[in-house]
């Protein structure tokens, strides 16, 4: 909501690399191909200035016709291409693709401590940040806790990821038919972190997750958790990580032939270029450890690959 938007606090793979946006448009394409259009739809949940829908815009090819969406609370920006409807809610019954980057992540959750006893106790935080135990973790909280976080040993910690599963499942059932894919660091239940992941980020570091405005909060998310509230009978849900996922796409960042660079030596510098971005997209230990989880939506004229 601040004037320097997400882009002045961290980095996504939208800003990394404007083949991030290329080889979803390329997503976009082959959705359009399985539901057997040239017509379809791009929502773009958690929009931020627009960086990705505009990309995915500029990209597509000639011929596919795109009804672009940018889902934002937010102010639109100045200079928006002008065929993207920005929105605060996803558009209901669309076919096509629904895409969110980094916005799970952001959907607010509470924290859960295990105390000396080993009972999951809310964690609650004052403004300056500092911390303290509250209450015993009840009612929904428990019941999601005990499915996909227990807490056993006394210290651990957990974020209670329900809000997150009700409000990808809410924005995968506005598809009539055709692919949601969330794009987060995530973790599943057989690797959750012990003692949970939020943090904050200003200006490019990280830095205490202090509840006054300074900082994007973050967490990490328990995308197994998304997409069993998300599941849609007769469609499997698929979680792999980035480095999978654009490769498929086509993105690799392997170097281009030494021979081009004496036939086109310009045309060398560009791919050289190309193939170092796409590294940074793909890297082990850096984006290429996020997590895609892709769910189709049936529907009809849809097979689903």
């Amino acid at each position: 909501m601040r004037p320097e938007g997400p882009a002045g606090h961290f980095r996504t793979s939208v800003h990394a690399s404007p083949l991030f946006a290329s080889a979803v448009a390329r997503l976009l394409e082959r959705t359009a191909r399985e539901l057997g259009t040239d017509e379809v739809a791009f929502v773009d949940m958690g929009a931020g200035r627009g960086e990705l829908v505009a990309g995915v815009l500029a990209a597509v090819p000639a011929g596919l016709r795109v009804r672009a969406y940018a889902v934002e609370r937010a102010a639109r920006p100045e200079g928006l291409d002008p065929r993207v409807e920005w929105a605060d809610a996803p558009p209901e019954g669309v076919r096509g693709l629904l895409f969110a980057n980094e916005w799970l992540d952001n959907v607010p959750v509470d924290v859960a401590q295990a105390d000396a006893s080993g009972t999951a106790r809310r964690v609650d935080v004052r403004e300056d940040g500092s911390e303290r135990l509250g209450a015993p973790v009840t009612g929904a909280d428990a019941r999601w806790l005990e499915r996909w976080w227990p807490l056993r040993e006394p210290g651990t910690r957990a974020e209670i990821g329900w809000p997150r599963d009700e409000a990808w499942a809410a924005a995968v059932g506005t598809l009539a038919a055709g692919l949601a894919v969330a794009v987060d660091y995530a973790h599943r239940a057989e690797a959750r972190p012990p003692y949970g992941t939020l943090t904050g980020f200003r200006e490019g570091r990280e830095v205490a997750p202090v509840p006054d405005g300074s900082c994007d909060i973050t967490a990490h998310v328990a995308l197994d958790a998304c997409a069993a509230a998300a599941a849609v009978p007769g469609a499997a849900a698929e979680l792999t990580s980035q480095r999978e996922a654009l490769h498929r796409l086509g993105v690799s960042g392997g170097r281009p032939p030494l021979a081009l660079a004496s036939r086109d030596p310009a045309g060398y510098v560009r791919a050289l270029a190309a193939a170092g971005e796409a590294a940074e997209l793909t890297a082990r230990g850096g984006l290429g450890d996020f997590t895609w989880l892709l769910q189709r939506v049936p529907g009809g004229g849809y097979c689903p690959a």
